[in-house]
């Protein structure tokens, strides 16, 4: 991988003919598949390393395609690449692009729907038996020599249990799947999932009983977030929402880390309100030393991992080359974040001022 690599981290100069496809910033993904796919597709493909605003605007200046990880593209970023298209994302949250103007300039923006879905909901199983279980502790206390360690936390017995789920979309069902022969019962809530048959049915297939965020909220002993990061939802969780859940429940976050109040979820857990917390997210990553969820023994978090598994680790990055590719094959990505009110071309030459 660090030859291919090395070999995109200066920009290539392409004739004015080539479209070109530019990777911001990857981490240590191996992102030689997409490469292949979008050379393959007839793309120069070049390689930033960056998440800097002004390194990417300079470098990207006449680039097609964006294929993005972790950088934020604003509105001025996007005025600044006159010739860009389409922005295609290494994740199924989007909320690093300023989506409406992107669509107000006739630029596609994709994410990768799905390719995860397994990988998470077992993720949030897993942390959900482990807070529960207290597994932390009691492999500290065997690694300690202390063998009969016995926490003040008594674990509930999980068939007497009861699980909410708000967000009933890919992750939460399949959560739900998995744990419906677990838990006591399986509540949840979503604003946004239409009320229909075929969802009334699936919902039921997965043993969930939709209900009110307030029955949610107020009644789980274990509240799992499977929400999308949108103005309405950013800080839902915050201290008084905290408050409304039962005495010695548990929070969990496979999703978006600005969902929940980073200080007031710790307050909670420190007061023993809550019995504690697993999370896969935080609301800044990496975290800073001093961050409030960092440091308690009740609250257990893993390093934005969820999604990761042997299968997820190439087919994030096909999908994500391939949303680029067939775009430029039939005018339209294959899993886009909104739909265009028109189709801009796909050549540079076309004058993206015509579409804005």
């Amino acid at each position: 991988m660090s030859t291919d690599r090395a070999l995109l981290e200066s920009p290539a100069t392409t004739p004015a003919q080539v479209l070109r496809a530019v990777y911001t910033d990857m981490d240590d993904v191996d992102f030689r598949h997409g490469v292949r796919v979008l050379t393959d597709a007839g793309f120069a493909v070049d390689y930033l390393n960056s998440t800097d605003p002004a390194t990417i605007t300079a470098a990207a200046h006449d680039a097609t395609a964006l294929l993005v990880g972790y950088a934020t593209v604003t509105a001025e970023m996007m005025d600044a690449m006159p010739a860009l298209r389409i922005i295609a994302l290494l994740s199924m949250g989007f909320n690093n692009i300023d989506v409406d103007a992107a669509r107000e300039r006739g630029i596609w923006v994709t994410n990768i729907p799905g390719a995860a879905t397994e990988e998470v909901a077992s993720h949030a199983l897993a942390l959900a038996l482990a807070v529960v279980r207290n597994l932390p502790f009691y492999s500290n206390a065997v690694q300690t020599g202390d063998w009969n360690a016995r926490d003040t936390l008594v674990p509930p017995r999980l068939s007497q249990a009861r699980l909410g789920i708000l967000g009933l979309g890919r992750i939460g069902t399949r959560f739900a799947d998995m744990a419906k022969t677990i838990f006591g019962e399986i509540v949840g809530y979503d604003p946004v999932l239409p009320d229909t048959p075929e969802i009334r049915e699936r919902l039921a297939s997965a043993g969930i009983r939709r209900t009110t965020l307030e029955e949610v909220q107020a009644t789980s002993n274990v509240l799992s977030l499977h929400m999308p990061l949108t103005e309405e939802t950013a800080g839902m969780v915050h201290a008084g929402f905290l408050a409304g859940m039962p005495a010695g429940s548990f929070l969990l976050n496979v999703s978006r880390g600005a969902l929940v109040d980073s200080q007031a979820l710790r307050n909670a857990v420190d007061a023993g309100h809550l019995a504690g917390a697993g999370l896969d997210v935080l609301d800044a990553e990496p975290p800073t030393a001093g961050h409030p969820l960092l440091g308690s023994p009740r609250i257990l978090i893993t390093p934005h991992v969820a999604y990761y598994s042997g299968f997820t680790e190439g087919e994030y990055v096909r999908q994500q080359a391939q949303n680029v590719a067939a775009w430029l094959a039939g005018g339209r990505p294959d899993s886009p974040v909104a739909e265009l009110p028109h189709t801009p071309s796909a050549t540079p030459t076309a004058g993206r001022e015509d579409h804005a």
